[in-house]
């Protein structure tokens, strides 16, 4: 039985943790390392034979579609298995447009976890039937994605395109500019955005501001 080789990348101990419990039934499968945020990925590859990498959306200091960019232009043979607490269609969208082979929810069977490893590292793409349909067909209620935003999250969204500095946000909504920050990267990817002013017309053409 050939072994999969895979870097897990998330920076919550856990969820680390459970992979190896999880992967500890799959003799096939072997964590060779892991990696907290994109700047131990790319330090790792290099170093460490890999099959499959599996990496969380949401890594502190990371943007993780460059990343996968990154990973895919320097290392081809490696690939990428996005593992998300975000189960939107846009998020998903836009890591299989940078190269990624596979994305999965952090709520699937493990099951599932170990069957999408498998199957991308065989040369093949997986994506939860769930995502699939949204991606093909939108969210099943014709609802534009900003509806699909958390209450929080809209409220990021409105107050930048308004104008307001990250700063000012923080302050208005009681948050930290680190949390602020957060929020805003969230509103970002689910909206499958690059810049403040695709935020900005993406508000105005959905009448969201004036």
């Amino acid at each position: 039985m050939k072994q999969i080789r895979i870097l897990v990348a998330d920076d919550h101990a856990v969820v680390r943790r459970g992979l190896r419990h999880i992967f500890a039934l799959s003799p096939d499968v072997v964590i060779a390392a892991e990696a907290v945020n994109g700047r131990e990925v790319l330090e790792k590859l290099p170093v460490t034979q890999v099959d499959v990498l599996l990496m969380d959306v949401s890594m502190p200091d990371t943007d993780a579609v460059d990343l996968v960019k990154r990973v895919k232009a320097e290392h081809p043979q490696v690939s990428v298995l996005v593992h998300s607490m975000h189960a939107e269609s846009p998020v998903a969208s836009r890591m299989l447009k940078a190269g990624a082979s596979g994305y999965i929810t952090k709520d699937s069977e493990p099951e599932q976890l170990v069957g999408a490893l498998r199957k991308v590292a065989g040369g093949g793409r997986y994506i939860g039937v769930e995502l699939a349909e949204q991606l093909a067909f939108g969210d099943g209620a014709g609802r534009p994605p900003h509806e699909l935003l958390s209450e929080r999250e809209n409220q990021v969204l409105l107050q930048i395109a308004s104008g307001k500095t990250l700063k000012a946000i923080a302050r208005d909504l009681h948050l930290s500019p680190k949390t602020a920050s957060t929020y805003k990267a969230r509103v970002m990817e689910k909206l499958n955005l690059d810049s403040d002013a695709e935020l900005v017309r993406y508000a105005v053409a959905h009448h969201l501001v004036k």
